[in-house]
C-alpha cells in the first residue's frame, strides 16, 4: 500500500488548488490548501494524503488519508482539510460515478430485496487492491493512447472493488432504476433548477413517485436534510459565490437568490459560515483566496 500510496501523491501533485481534469473520463484530482464549501455530485472520492471534515445537513464526517466516501447523489456540503504536514497539502482524486455503469457490473447479480441501505457518508479504508487500481489509472494520464482502452475497465475494477466493501449497498442503489436513490435524485434535480422558487413537498413527493412521509424519510436518510434544509443549503452557496464574484449588497443577493427577508438571509448566512456577509466575505480578498470558492449552482 505504501508504494503505491507515495506514487499517486506523486501524480496528483500536478494537480491545481481546485479540482482538476486528468484526461481520463469521469476522473479528477486535487491539490487544496482549503476546502470549498460547493454542491458535491455523485462520486467516489479518494483521500490520499491529509484529511477533509465535511459537513452535510446534519452529518459531520471526517475522512483519513486512504480512505475513501461515496457520494451518492448531488449534495451541498460545507468542509475544511488539514494538510499532511509543511509541504504536504491535502491530495485527493475522485470517480464521477455513472449508474449504467454500475448497472453493467450487476447483470446477473440476484437481487437479494435487502432495504435501501441509507449512505451516512462514512468513510471506508481503501483496500490494496483499489489503491493498485487507482495507481493504473492515474498512470494513464502519461499513457493517453492506452486510455481510450484501459481507463474504462480500470473504471470498473475500482467500481467492483467498491461494490465489495461496505459501501456496496449503495452503488447498488444507485444502479437500480425502481429503487429509492433515482426517485429522490429527480426530485434534487427540480430543487436544484428552481432552488430560487418556493415549492409545496407535496408536489416534489408525487414527482418521485413517494407519499410525503415515505418522501421525506428517504430524502433526508440519503442527504441528511429535509427538502427544505436542502434548498435552504443552496440558496446560501449561491449566495456566497454571487458575494464574492458579482460584488452587490447583500440584501440585493438575498432576494436574488430566493429569500424574502434580508434579515433572515443575513441570520442563516451567519449560521452556515460562522460571519455575516460582509465579515465573511472580506476574509477573501486576493484572488487566490476567492479561487477556492467554487461555483457551485
Amino acid at each position: 500500500m505504501t508504494n503505491a500510496m507515495d506514487e499517486l501523491r506523486s501524480i496528483v501533485m500536478r494537480a491545481e488548488n481546485k479540482w482538476t481534469a486528468t484526461g481520463l473520463p469521469r476522473v479528477a484530482m486535487v491539490r487544496a490548501e482549503v476546502c470549498a464549501d460547493q454542491v458535491y455530485q455523485p462520486m467516489l472520492h479518494l483521500v490520499l494524503q491529509g484529511a477533509k471534515t465535511l459537513s452535510i445537513g446534519d452529518k459531520l464526517s471526517r475522512y483519513e488519508s486512504a480512505t475513501y466516501f461515496l457520494v451518492p447523489v448531488d449534495v451541498p456540503a460545507t468542509g475544511q482539510i488539514r494538510q499532511g504536514g509543511p509541504g504536504r497539502p491535502y491530495l485527493a482524486i475522485s470517480l464521477t460515478l455513472d449508474p449504467q455503469v454500475i448497472a453493467g457490473l450487476l447483470h446477473g447479480e440476484a437481487e437479494d430485496g435487502a432495504p435501501t441501505q441509507a449512505p451516512g457518508f462514512q468513510g471506508v479504508a481503501a483496500t490494496d487492491e483499489m489503491l493498485d487500481a487507482w495507481l493504473r489509472m492515474m498512470r494513464l494520464m502519461d499513457r493517453p493512447s492506452e486510455a481510450a482502452v484501459l481507463a474504462p475497465m480500470i473504471e470498473r475494477e475500482i467500481l467492483f472493488r467498491a461494490l465489495q466493501g461496505p459501501l456496496g449497498g449503495t452503488l447498488r442503489d444507485m444502479a437500480r432504476p425502481d429503487g429509492r436513490l433515482p426517485q429522490v435524485r429527480r426530485a434534487i434535480h427540480w430543487i436544484r433548477e428552481h432552488y430560487t422558487e418556493a415549492f409545496r413537498v407535496e408536489h416534489i413527493a408525487a414527482m418521485a413517485d413517494m407519499s410525503v412521509a415515505a418522501f421525506y424519510r428517504h430524502f433526508k436518510s440519503i442527504t441528511a436534510m429535509t427538502p427544505i434544509q436542502y434548498q435552504k443549503r443552496l440558496r446560501l452557496l449561491r449566495a456566497r459565490w454571487l458575494l464574492l464574484f458579482e460584488p452587490r449588497d447583500a440584501a440585493s443577493i438575498a432576494y436574488s437568490v430566493g429569500y424574502e427577508s434580508a434579515s433572515q438571509f443575513n441570520r442563516e448566512y451567519a449560521r452556515l459560515f460562522g460571519l455575516p456577509p460582509g465579515r465573511d466575505v472580506a476574509r477573501f480578498k486576493s484572488p487566490a483566496q476567492r479561487a477556492t470558492v467554487a461555483d457551485v449552482i
